[in-house]
């Protein structure tokens, strides 16, 4: 079975023990939600809540955080969104964003 995962990033470890061929497109936010909306397997951790969030706010987009995120493999025909996420700061003294700087940060 083919499995779509979910994440923030790419990691070398989830092509253990394959060659692999990567394909990247830009997905537009409708196929994200389609996809998301067919099942996807989340790579995210507890630490990835705030930008989830943001994600939410900005696209309605909603995607479970495990309490443990799975050890990924992908296996060929597998395939993984990877939102990347630039110009959010780093939280280090609270627990969310403000809408100003959702609104400033870009999501690709």
């Amino acid at each position: 079975m083919k499995t779509t995962f979910f994440g923030f990033a790419l990691a070398d470890g989830m092509f253990f023990g394959h060659f692999v061929t990567i394909e990247r497109r830009q997905l537009s936010v409708e196929n994200v939600r389609s996809r998301i909306a067919m099942g996807v397997t989340s790579c995210c951790n507890p630490s990835h809540g705030t930008t989830i969030s943001a994600m939410r706010e900005r696209f309605g987009l909603d995607v479970e955080i495990p309490a443990s995120p799975p050890k990924v493999v992908l296996d060929p025909g597998d395939s993984i969104v990877v939102m990347g996420v630039r110009g959010l700061p780093r939280l280090t003294d609270r627990h969310e964003y403000s809408s100003e700087e959702v609104a400033q940060a870009t999501f690709d």
